[in-house]
């Protein structure tokens, strides 16, 4: 670094990054950041494509440690990406003929979720099931092998999208690949009668979906909220209307749509506030003409 300068030693060692290889960021969790360093100067990755193949080979299978769905145990279940397929699958034994799931490339999503799965190479995986977001927890011993699962994934991904949009460019994929939640964590809610009592349960928001767990690791949400864009009827209001009874949590937040209107309560000023900024980025966000079709669907769910 010091003969050849900062700028000299990234077009070197960064010389042959594929589009859709994850670069971290100050924000993104030790493993990624990591990896991220061992790949560029250990490794030396970017400089020699052919170390690429684990994640740009556009096939890869192997073992990794799952949770079970019911009993929160993790065992070891084998999974294959094809992106011929457009699938991930995994297999709840060695010898199966038949997957246990099959998780569309054109669906999927990857995001690292260490403190919420309990392991540093946690990595959550969701997929869409019937239009209903299904998740599922996985991680590897080895930080490498995880992080090369993620990356292949969003090679997957990049090639998919590629097809779908021919006159795309990189910039226009690249942030389509994965995503991070907007935001997570606990609030109270009430049913659409508004008369029943507060429940305490783990939200997760994921681009314009609100998901609300009764356990940050369920494998499905209790219920799924579109929140659109005001031009489309949406607002987040600060606070309760004055008759709301029955939440434990101070500090609320109304959310109004188009068919009815979700009440919310936080524990905290500073998260009530954190959760308001995050709706209202979505709700002050143009809707784009594929989700008009994501959100027709959300009203006709029974």
């Amino acid at each position: 670094m010091a003969s050849h300068g900062n700028d000299a030693a990234r077009d070197t060692y960064e010389s042959k990054v594929p589009p859709f290889y994850y670069r971290p960021t100050f924000s993104d969790c030790q493993l990624l950041r990591e990896q991220w360093i061992r790949a560029k100067y250990e490794r030396q990755e970017f400089t020699h494509p052919d170390k690429q193949e684990p994640y740009s080979a556009g096939y890869r299978e192997g073992f990794l440690w799952k949770r079970g769905r019911d009993n929160g145990q993790f065992l070891s279940r084998k999974f294959v990406l094809t992106e011929r397929e457009g699938s991930l699958k995994y297999f709840n034994r060695s010898d199966a003929k038949e997957p246990k799931a099959v998780m569309k490339i054109e669906h999927l999503n990857a995001t690292f979720q260490p403190a919420k799965i309990g392991h540093p190479h946690g990595l959550q995986v969701t997929y869409l099931k019937d239009n209903s977001t299904r998740n599922i927890f996985v991680y590897h011993e080895d930080g490498k092998e995880i992080v090369d699962w993620f990356n292949a994934l969003r090679a997957a991904r990049f090639h998919y999208l590629q097809v779908a949009f021919p006159g795309a460019s990189d910039a226009d994929l690249v942030p389509k690949l994965s995503r991070n939640y907007l935001k997570e964590g606990y609030m109270e809610k009430t049913g659409p009668k508004q008369t029943e009592g507060f429940r305490k349960r783990w939200f997760t928001m994921d681009d314009r979906r609100l998901m609300y767990f009764k356990d940050p690791l369920d494998a499905f949400a209790r219920g799924e909220v579109f929140i659109g864009s005001r031009e489309s009827g949406y607002t987040v209001l600060d606070g309760l209307p004055p008759s709301t009874q029955g939440h434990h949590w101070p500090h609320g937040i109304t959310i109004v749509t188009p068919e009815r209107r979700f009440l919310l309560a936080c524990e905290t000023e500073t998260e009530q506030r954190a959760w308001v900024e995050a709706f209202r980025k979505v709700v002050d966000r143009p809707m784009l003409p594929q989700e008009y079709a994501v959100e027709a669907h959300f009203k006709h769910k029974p």
